[in-house]
């Protein structure tokens, strides 16, 4: 198995971008910068970011480096003064003894700006109109009061968020000087300029997992950039999916116009880096990498392997021919060693199919996920004697991987259904037949997927002649491909798996789970909810996937009519399941 993390350790000859990047910060002309790493879910803006202070670290006498994990900060009152307080607490860290008063004073500097934002809103929210920070509690009620809606609980609502902000600023209002916010602004940066030069380094601040955080603290985040810490000798590197950041700035600015989205953004990010996109060569590499540092812990063989690859592939563009399995075996010198040749040509296989499918294209976390869960079942299976190779687990696991969640259904109703569980209709495709001439009789959910399937038959091994009926319960009874689309927010994915094992319908992790989708994320969550429960055909007992659904159809009425559509086209509902939907206001018939 292999771990989900991050690393420092170049796999895909991401090195040449961080190289590019640590050039740009090491250039004055360029200061101070922000710029922006960006690339979807899991394809290594985080590996990137840590190569790039990886980088940095050469020089450490000219960097102060500081990690700000925004997600970490996701609940803090002040997005904005998060940010600052994590540099502050840093800068005060490394100054030395003539500079620690005036680093120190930055956080009452840091105290004044919350106090001042708070002491707005609260004026603000007096008169209806709240503007940001954590009085959340008062938000509707201030709309219906304007709406001319407003009952009594909203009304105690706006009372109990004014009384919060009297509380919670009693301790900052002490600290705030006749200074206004252009003032103070302007004081702070002047502290937080003179530390920095007297520090003598460049600030460098790597903002990491900004596209996990809610529309307002993405924004809040950016925009501290911006205005608090944008000075001589700063950089600031921010990994994010560029589309969800739009996506942020849309909502948080009430859907501006196409035009103004982009203007907001290259003002805030003005150096867009994009992660590579991955091509078959790099996956298979790192299919290389990854199974060799399964069947391989010396340390040094690995970094030797390591090394071959990415001179390989940063030469790739006057290479005439791939690199060979023989070349990586001679290179660890491992040429008898079968087992690792078989292990490595099954990955040569597969790269391809994950480089160029649309549910993977090449993305490194996805890869990983897809090898666990091989790895995974292959124990599973050794464990019971099935009698399953790991190239057949390999085989059915990239389908699972590469294709929707009713064509996997097709797949596995074929295999139950089939004589002995062997596909015989595969047979004339695996042996290169075109599949156009054998489409009547493949199963119908597989027609909109008849490219892939076209490439993945031909793969070795061959199927149509063995039983498959063991790979299916296997499949079954582990943890599936999962919904680690390129496209779907991590927030989501996390929520959907929770609500796949709803215990009760008052579950308060089921519950909070629906509320991460608030905000435009229900559809998504309630599709990829759908697609994991078409996986399970077995309907003869209550089942907690459904608790799930039923709750986040509650909160969603768009997310209600996706749901309607799955419970319609089931083929049967048994009691428990008309019983549970027939108290629904949402479902109907």
């Amino acid at each position: 198995m292999w771990a989900d993390t991050d690393t420092d350790i170049d796999f895909l000859n991401y090195s040449e971008v961080a190289e590019l990047i640590a050039e740009m910060i090491g250039n004055p002309d360029l200061l101070p910068m922000s710029l922006g790493v960006f690339g979807s879910w899991g394809v290594g803006k985080s590996s990137t970011l840590r190569l790039v202070a990886h980088e940095l670290a050469k020089a450490e006498d000219k960097y102060l480096v500081i990690q700000f994990d925004a997600w970490l900060y996701q609940d803090f009152d002040d997005a904005r003064a998060a940010l600052m307080s994590v540099i502050a607490d840093e800068l005060v860290k490394a100054a030395p003894p003539s500079l620690t008063s005036k680093a120190k004073s930055l956080f009452g500097r840091i105290n004044k700006l919350r106090a001042l934002g708070l002491l707005i809103e609260g004026g603000a929210l007096a008169a209806g109109v709240p503007t940001f920070g954590f009085i959340t509690r008062g938000l509707e009620g201030a709309r219906d009061l304007l709406e001319g809606n407003a009952d009594k609980d909203d009304l105690d609502a706006i009372k109990k968020a004014g009384a919060d902000v009297k509380d919670q600023t009693a301790g900052l209002l002490k600290d705030v000087s006749e200074k206004g916010p252009p003032e103070e602004i302007a004081a702070f940066r002047k502290d937080f300029s003179d530390v920095l030069e007297g520090l003598g380094k460049t600030l460098v601040v790597f903002i990491d997992n900004l596209d996990r955080c809610l529309p307002e603290n993405a924004i809040h985040t950016l925009e501290a950039v911006r205005l608090f810490l944008f000075m001589p000798r700063t950089a600031f590197v921010i990994g994010a999916d560029e589309d969800m950041i739009r996506h942020a700035v849309a909502r948080h600015f009430k859907e501006p116009g196409e035009k103004q989205v982009t203007d907001y953004l290259d003002k805030l990010i003005q150096i867009p880096v994009r992660v590579p996109r991955v091509g078959v060569e790099e996956v298979r590499a790192y299919l290389s990498l990854l199974l060799f540092q399964s069947a391989c812990t010396d340390a040094e063989l690995r970094e030797k392997l390591r090394a071959f690859l990415i001179d390989r592939l940063r030469r790739s563009w006057t290479q005439d021919e791939p690199f060979k399995i023989e070349d990586l075996l001679k290179t660890i010198g491992k040429e008898g060693d079968d087992a690792l040749r078989r292990s490595l040509e099954m990955g040569d296989r597969m790269a391809p199919l994950l480089a160029h499918s649309e549910r993977v294209l090449g993305n490194p976390r996805i890869v990983k996920r897809l090898m666990n869960v091989v790895r995974m079942r292959a124990v599973i299976a050794r464990k019971r004697n099935m009698p399953l190779d790991e190239a057949i687990i390999a085989k059915l696991a990239l389908f699972e991987r590469c294709v929707d969640s009713v064509a996997t259904e097709a797949l596995h109703n074929a295999i139950n259904a089939a004589s002995g569980g062997k596909l015989h209709f595969l047979q004339p495709i695996e042996n290169g037949e075109p599949i156009e001439d054998h489409k009547a009789a493949l199963p119908e959910k597989w027609h909109p997927h008849l490219a892939f399937v076209s490439d993945w038959a031909r793969l070795e091994p061959k199927l149509a002649g063995l039983d498959l009926k063991p790979a299916v319960y296997l499949a079954r009874e582990t943890i599936p491909v999962r919904i680690a689309s390129a496209a779907v927010p991590p927030h989501v994915t996390q929520a959907v798996e929770t609500l796949l094992k709803t215990p009760t319908m008052s579950s308060q992790a089921a519950i909070a789970a629906v509320a991460t989708l608030k905000g435009g994320y229900e559809v998504v969550g309630m599709d990829a909810l759908v697609a994991e429960m078409r996986k399970n055909a077995e309907w003869s007992k209550v089942r907690a996937d459904v608790r799930g659904v039923v709750l986040l159809a509650q909160a969603s009425p768009d997310a209600a009519k996706i749901a309607v559509r799955f419970f319609k086209d089931l083929p049967t509902r048994p009691p428990w399941l008309r019983n549970m939907l027939s108290s629904e206001d949402w479902y109907k018939g």
